[in-house]
């Protein structure tokens, strides 16, 4: 078996980390960041870790930001009374990106799953529970993923917010059961806000 260059192994195994990132793609990478020009390595080290100091969590909604408040939230014209909510910022990039969606988000950083110790407090639900006490917020879209921790997140948070007064929904299943908001194509998404439901 061929040995691997110390240096370049352990550029490989700190690249495998990432998702979607395998063995062999990981390998890749540390093979061109061995050939790249040392200049260039440490413009992309500091840009990875500048923009990791320079991302905050936005005050309203959850989302990443490097203000104070995100885009969407700092944005004036968007619709007050709805508010989207999904599992983590990624399903934010995703929502925007069907330009059909004209209200605000709520970031929940994570879903329910009993099986990996992870309850109502570890993630945002008692933020979006404050967030509802103005009474402004009319409707609340159940954006979570349509596999079974999605499923039971969005059940659960329906059960608090019904007594509330406020209408409930869930995006439609035309999103496929399983698959990620991430990777859901524009037409898809748009389909499945159309096709909401209340619950």
């Amino acid at each position: 078996m061929r040995q691997q260059v110390e240096p370049i192994q352990r550029m490989a195994d700190e690249l495998a980390k990432l998702p979607g990132i395998g063995r062999k793609s990981a390998q890749r990478l540390a093979y061109h960041l061995a050939a790249t020009p040392i200049d260039q390595v440490r413009a992309l080290a500091k840009a990875l870790e500048k923009g990791r100091e320079d991302i905050k969590l936005c005050t309203q909604c959850g989302n990443y930001t490097a203000d104070e408040r995100c885009a969407v939230c700092a944005d004036y014209k968007r619709r007050q009374d709805i508010l989207c909510v999904v599992r983590d910022p990624r399903d934010v990039a995703a929502m925007e990106r069907m330009h059909d969606y004209h209200g605000l988000y709520h970031v929940l950083h994570g879903i329910l799953s009993p099986m990996d110790g992870i309850g109502p407090s570890d993630i945002r639900i008692s933020e979006l529970m404050r967030r509802l006490e103005s009474g402004t917020v009319k409707e609340i879209i159940l954006a979570t993923n349509p596999d079974i921790e999605g499923e039971a997140t969005a059940s659960y948070i329906a059960r608090l917010v019904k007594p509330l007064g406020v209408r409930v929904t869930r995006i439609a299943h035309g999103v496929p059961v399983g698959s990620d908001l991430e990777y859901t194509d524009e037409v898809t998404l748009s389909k499945a806000m159309e096709g909401r439901r209340e619950i």
